[in-house]
């Protein structure tokens, strides 16, 4: 059994056990989440599909963690100008396991 959610304006397909990195929450590591928003429930030879959500369908999570993704480099230049901007980026996110699917 496997879903579409949509959190972070990003859409996941996840099953249960799955581990995933998403965009940051305000949870603390250990919390339970529900994500209500789920575009789409695939149940063996079952397909619950919403137009555009599902109605009383829901997935539990449980955060593992928080933290930073790896630095990246954003290096702006226009040749001839002396123009060099160089500017470091590292995107936060929250790492959640997937619980409980139910419809």
């Amino acid at each position: 059994m496997h879903a579409i959610i949509e959190t972070g304006g990003k859409q996941y397909r996840v099953a249960e056990g799955d581990v995933l990195f998403i965009e940051k929450l305000d949870t603390d590591p250990g919390t339970k989440i529900t994500f209500d928003r789920i575009l789409a429930i695939f149940d063996g030879n079952t397909t619950h599909l919403g137009a555009p959500m599902l109605n009383g369908a829901s997935v539990t999570a449980e955060v593992v963690k928080s933290g930073k993704a790896k630095k990246i480099i954003v290096y702006k230049m226009k040749r001839r100008k002396n123009y060099r901007r160089k500017q470091g980026h590292r995107q936060p996110y929250t790492q959640i396991k997937i619980g409980k699917i139910s419809v």
